[in-house]
């Protein structure tokens, strides 16, 4: 098992949900594009043999490419995404999915 401050610690999330919020596609001071966004999931999940709706909204960050995708597609599209969690800034408790990865889905 992984030590938890090693650098090889596991910190990999997937979900499929809805862009519900965006904040358009801004560049940081060294030229990097960025979308700040917020992604809604719903679904059915198994909790100790019983079944629970989970609905949630997150915050999200797509950088490089991936912002300058996502900042022309429309709200409510679905996507899967996949990346890891950060606070918001140092020192912070509050979550944000940093996207690596997502595509585009039917639902």
């Amino acid at each position: 098992m992984t030590e938890p401050g090693s650098a090889t610690a596991a910190n990999r999330l997937r979900l499929q949900a809805r862009l519900i919020a965006s904040d358009g596609l801004r560049h940081t001071p060294a030229g990097i594009p960025v979308v700040d966004a917020t992604l809604a999931h719903q679904s059915a999940q198994s909790e100790a043999g019983l079944a629970r709706t989970v609905e949630l909204e997150l915050a999200t960050r797509f950088a490089g490419a991936l912002a300058v995708r996502v900042a022309t597609l429309p709200m409510g599209v679905a996507l899967r995404v996949e990346g890891f969690l950060a606070p918001r800034r140092r020192q912070s408790r509050q979550l944000v999915l940093h996207v690596n990865e997502f595509e585009l889905i039917e639902v």
